[in-house]
């Protein structure tokens, strides 16, 4: 799911946090002794050819749970997305127009990190007061499933009010849509589990893709800086790489973050594991996009800077 970012945002006070501090994994709260936040989903706007040849690829059906819905959530906002979905985590892709305003511009992108205990965001609170952000924004996502009565989806919490085309906000899972049985979702394992797995369904095992492994985002400096913090606060270990951007590891998931210009923005690079290896290497070509499978349990994912016809060098 997205967050309409200029949605939830609206109206809220927030100041920016500055540079991002990249270094190491230590806020002026001390170092943090687990992870608390997950790699849940991403997603991107793309050019419209890339868009419709993801919603109309035979391929991609067969390779990962495939799913092309229009949801709608808080304020009544609606978007249509593409959706391959694996065990625990998900890719959200969507054309340009697909969701309204900023956030449906080409390039514009977006990073949910999830919890997967309750009660857990509101110490990734504290811990973001640690990393600098003074008063970070709460936000309740709402879904409504067809009746016009809003169900609570879940909790997020953002660093800033403002950005340019990427956002990344920190979320938990609420119980009441846990409980809704349209939600589809799974009993919990244990007391408190509002985790990846339990929200997705097991539909992943009948097809090739398993998870996300890692993502690469081209995003502006001042987005970076707004996100490196959360990604502190969550327990993910990050440092600085050639050119100003960040790599953020841990979970399972590793996340690169490139600093480019606004117009450069974007989705560049997804890789995911698949439930076998396969022997053979298949390329498949999905508008401005290059999806390799295998040899192997791996599976890359690249797209083309901006509705280009090059792919991003790996």
């Amino acid at each position: 799911m997205i967050i309409v970012l200029a949605v939830a945002l609206a109206g809220a006070i927030g100041g920016g946090v500055g540079t991002a501090q990249a270094e190491g994994n230590q806020g002026s709260g001390g170092s943090y002794d687990r992870q608390l936040l997950f790699y849940n989903h991403s997603y991107g706007v793309f050019d419209r050819e890339t868009a419709d040849a993801i919603e109309h690829s035979d391929y991609l059906r067969d390779f990962a749970n495939f799913q092309v819905r229009t949801t709608t959530g808080s304020g009544g906002q609606t978007w249509t997305g593409r959706y391959l979905i694996g065990r625990e985590t998900y890719l959200e892709l969507l054309g340009i127009g697909d969701v309204p305003g900023q956030d449906g511009t080409l390039g514009s992108a977006g990073l949910g990190l999830s919890v997967e205990r309750a009660g857990e965001l509101a110490t990734v609170k504290e811990r973001l007061k640690a990393e600098g952000v003074a008063e970070p924004i709460d936000f309740l996502q709402t879904r409504d499933f067809g009746d016009g009565v809003p169900v609570p989806w879940f909790d997020a919490v953002f660093t800033d009010a403002q950005y340019d085309a990427f956002g990344a906000w920190g979320m938990e899972w609420r119980p009441e849509y846990f409980a809704d049985p349209r939600s589809n979702t799974e009993p919990p394992s244990f007391p408190g589990d509002v985790g990846r797995e339990r929200y997705l369904s097991d539909d992943y095992r009948t097809h090739l893709m398993r998870d996300v492994t890692a993502v690469r985002i081209a995003v502006t400096a001042g987005d970076l800086g707004d996100t490196v913090p959360l990604l502190r606060a969550g327990g993910f270990s990050v440092r600085t790489v050639t050119g100003g951007g960040v790599v953020a590891e841990g979970g399972g998931t590793t996340i690169r973050l490139d600093v480019v210009p606004r117009e450069q923005a974007g989705y560049r690079q997804v890789d995911m594991s698949l439930n076998r290896p396969v022997k053979d290497r298949h390329v498949e070509r999905i508008g401005n996009s290059t999806l390799t499978v295998g040899p192997g349990s791996h599976a890359v994912w690249t797209f083309a800077k901006n509705g280009t016809t090059g792919t991003t060098a790996r």
